[in-house]
């Protein structure tokens, strides 16, 4: 069917399920340090602004946390399913990875998290944001542990091959691989943007609709804040992450660049846009800059980029794939620097709550950072082939080797089931953000804080009022 074998549907039910996982430790992970942010300033300030967007955003933290639970568990299960092989040959060092963000981050996440949700008004002030910390920190753990297993695939070493099995020889090595550092601050710096507009989108819509509060201000103050700050960082990091892939992955790069050949001794020129044809060998239409490739990529004038034709046709990456979704988080990536530099130059004149061509673009800036982090993800892997540990394994010997028609039958069923389950999900906590913060302006005000209840910390308790309570209070402006 469509020309796909049984491997493709391997292939295409791994990257749906992890597609949708990433979406959800990617917030987690932002969500968790905001919310240390937000009790921190609350402690110090006891600002009840904070306070307020504190309970807010833990109940959407809570329900995303819990999203990302079950679609992590599914990647585990499928690695002993659909990759047997793959276990068989590198589970010596995948295995203990993946079991050492369980002991150390999982763990320590679960035993806060309910101090953390439930304990708001049941343990001390320090306590609590004490959980809150931990619980962003495991939320960190989880990503060195994850990344460091991924990034050895990408960048193996510290390891002898015995009877055809991978055996450990040098933990640190394995686990500080050549790649993961770059790969570690990059992923944990995509997942802060990516909540950054977040939030920022969440305060867009509210201040669109005339729900003008402080609350509501400091939202999106705080989140373009963020976006001025780390946006640009994040392309530093993104520049040293490209130098390291073109030192050890130098066929992903000629893919990324859609760059067939070198003339000569020229300088390799960057092409903005074109279409790479994997058969005919050549990007047709392309649209290119001199000089420009080799500077961005070599940081000089004359040196060259590697080009595909210098590798076997069966060890070549995808171009056409690689080469777009990699200008799709780039492009998203710049929009992310100029909405960050828009703010600050509307803040320097107040405006920034007021100018809605500002606000829309905020607005639909929301989704921009996760679809960054996939369109990232994807580059990244589809990169790496056909390899599924680079240089080693190739991903055609991975696979368990089913049938074409078992394949068929389970990644329908995954497809149902995600957009069913998630698809409930992903709206409850939508409805949780259109409800905005709660904050009682107007009633009489409490300090919170143990033994004193304001907003509830149950995070299901955020939508049990009816849906038209919602628009009501976006009227009135609330």
């Amino acid at each position: 069917m469509f020309g796909l074998e049984a491997l493709d549907l391997a292939r295409i039910q791994f990257a749906f399920t992890i597609s949708f996982h990433i979406l959800f430790p990617a917030i987690t992970i932002g969500l968790a340090s905001y919310l240390a942010v937000l009790e921190g300033l609350w402690l110090k300030t006891r600002d009840d602004t904070y306070r307020d967007l504190y309970h807010f955003w833990s109940k959407i933290f809570a329900v995303n946390f819990g999203m990302g639970v079950v679609s992590g568990l599914v990647m585990a299960y499928q690695f002993g399913t659909n990759w047997s092989r793959f276990s068989d040959f590198a589970g010596s060092v995948t295995g203990p990875l993946l079991t050492y963000e369980v002991l150390t981050a999982f763990f320590l996440e679960a035993g806060f998290l309910g101090v953390m949700l439930f304990g708001w008004n049941r343990v001390g002030r320090k306590l609590h944001f004490f959980a809150t910390v931990m619980v962003a920190i495991g939320t960190l753990i989880s990503t060195f542990w994850i990344l460091s297993s991924n990034s050895w695939m990408q960048t193996p070493q510290g390891f002898e091959i015995v009877n055809g099995q991978v055996i450990p020889v040098d933990w640190v090595a394995i686990v500080f691989n050549p790649s993961f550092p770059y790969r570690l601050a990059h992923m944990a710096t995509a997942a802060f943007v990516a909540t950054a507009f977040f939030v920022g989108s969440s305060a867009a819509w509210h201040l669109l609709r005339g729900r003008d509060n402080p609350a509501i201000r400091r939202m999106l103050s705080m989140a373009m804040w963020m976006a001025l700050i780390v946006a640009p960082i994040q392309a530093v990091i993104g520049d040293f992450h490209g130098l390291n892939t073109l030192k050890h992955q130098p066929a992903k790069i000629a893919a990324i660049e859609g760059h067939w050949e070198n003339v000569g001794n020229e300088p390799t020129p960057l092409i903005l846009f074109g279409w790479p044809d994997m058969k005919e060998e050549k990007t047709k239409y392309a649209v290119e800059i001199p000089y420009l490739g080799s500077l961005i990529l070599t940081h000089s004038l004359d040196k060259q980029v590697p080009a595909l034709k210098e590798f076997p046709p069966e060890d070549r990456p995808n171009s056409t794939i690689v080469f777009w979704s990699f200008r799709i988080m780039v492009g998203l990536g710049m929009l992310m620097i100029f909405t960050g530099l828009w703010s600050l130059w509307l803040r320097k004149r107040d405006r920034i709550y007021q100018n809605r061509a500002f606000l829309y673009l905020a607005l639909w800036m929301g989704p921009s950072g996760l679809i960054a982090i996939l369109a990232g993800w994807f580059t990244t892997e589809i990169g790496r082939q056909p390899w599924v540990v680079y240089g080693l394994m190739r991903t055609a010997d991975a696979s368990s080797g089913h049938s074409f028609l078992q394949m068929s039958i389970t990644l329908a069923l995954f497809v149902v089931v995600y957009f069913s389950l998630f698809g409930v999900g992903i709206g409850y906590m939508m409805r949780l953000v259109r409800k905005g913060p709660k904050t009682n302006e107007g009633a009489e005000v409490s300090h919170g804080g143990p033994g004193q209840k304001r907003t509830p910390a149950r995070p299901l308790s955020a939508a049990d009022d009816d849906a038209e309570d919602t628009g009501t209070s976006l009227n009135k402006g609330n």
